[in-house]
């Protein structure tokens, strides 16, 4: 592996559908949710000894830099790269890339994201090194999970053409992009062998993803280059605060990814799991006889694959199954296993009445 090979871990957001624990000043990424380290810190640890903390930077706002810098001492001051607000993953990945084009002009970036589980650390770290070796070949490279069942949660990408094997992984021309399908279309692309879960993880030459922007994304580009004429002066912050609200709010699947030329997948088992919502947490921590997962004090009677988990006093559950109960100081949430993803749209519905004090 090169030293001109970067991580660049997403850290913004707050992970909504973690709420009542997740908020605003305790973002997702920042939670202790598996084990007694936090996802921002699985992250980061994940990475050694691939890359050294020099070659590790992070997106994220003002805010959730002051909460994750202390979890990092490790990482230098200057790897983090604030965003003034959030603009979704596009303009993170953007703003990033125009960054590290100033600090290296051959950086090859592994774009990363900071609340995913992954099991196989090893194997996960063998991909990347391969996927550094197949973007040095001007290929925009996508790591695919194969699946595991017919998810209508993920979006999905077609393979094509083989085009090699590197570091031991099969490499494959990327035919197409399918956001988030219906359970019907799922489990056909799940029964064609030829389809991999998007895993939002992507390594490209810093020079080459720019490119994208520039014909996929013209007003965007003109935006960042405006940015980066003013990275290192006195005006570096003003230019970033004026501009960054006018930027387009869009994923970076949408921004570029869905029509970028060149673009390769390596399909790769490591265990991995985007934990989305709190029926994730249910999946993938160990559970007791009855399937039910618990952080803090619970007596169970006929109660069975149940997450519990409370902070503050003990919870008794008779006769329940299927439930996600989270106890804060604050606010209860109990919701049946397949809800878990409607905990956005109470938080949204927190917000229109007002209920700022619990976001």
């Amino acid at each position: 592996m090169s030293e001109h090979y970067y991580a660049v871990i997403m850290a913004g957001g707050t992970g909504t559908r973690l709420w009542p624990l997740s908020r605003k000043r305790r973002p997702k990424q920042a939670l202790r949710l598996i084990g007694d380290r936090t996802m921002f810190q699985h992250a980061v640890d994940r990475l050694a000894p691939l890359f050294p903390p020099e070659r590790i930077l992070v997106v994220t706002g003002e805010e959730q830099a002051a909460i994750l810098r202390p979890q990092a001492p490790q990482l230098p001051d200057e790897n983090f790269i604030l965003e003034p607000m959030g603009r979704d993953s596009g303009p993170a990945v953007g703003l990033g890339a125009i960054y590290l084009k100033k600090r290296d002009p051959d950086a090859v970036m592994a774009v990363l994201t900071a609340d995913h589980y992954i099991a196989n650390t090893e194997r996960f770290r063998a991909v990347l090194a391969a996927a550094e070796e197949v973007a040095r070949q001007h290929y925009i490279v996508t790591l695919g999970i194969t699946p595991q069942y017919p998810s209508t949660g993920f979006g999905y990408i077609r393979q094509g053409a083989r085009l090699g094997e590197f570091g031991g992984f099969a490499v494959y021309r990327a035919e197409a992009f399918t956001e988030k399908p219906d359970a019907a279309t799922a489990a056909r692309f799940v029964e064609s062998g030829r389809y991999t879960w998007n895993s939002g993880m992507f390594i490209w030459r810093v020079d080459q993803v720019l490119e994208e922007f520039a014909w996929q994304r013209p007003l965007f580009y003109q935006q960042l280059q405006e940015i980066e004429a003013a990275l290192g002066s006195s005006q570096e912050r003003e230019v970033l605060a004026r501009i960054w609200p006018q930027v387009e709010k869009i994923s970076v699947d949408y921004a570029i990814m869905e029509g970028a030329r060149n673009v390769a997948v390596i399909p790769v088992e490591i265990g991995w799991s985007d934990v989305g919502s709190w029926a994730t947490l249910l999946e993938i921590l160990p559970g007791d006889e009855g399937g039910n997962v618990v952080t803090g004090e619970h007596v169970a009677v006929d109660t069975v694959n149940t997450l519990v988990r409370s902070d503050a006093r003990l919870v008794v559950t008779i006769g329940v199954e299927d439930l996600i109960i989270v106890d804060t100081e604050d606010a209860l949430l109990i919701c049946r296993r397949d809800r878990a993803q409607d905990v956005r749209a109470l938080v949204q519905q927190l917000k229109a009445m007002g209920r700022h004090d619990l976001l």
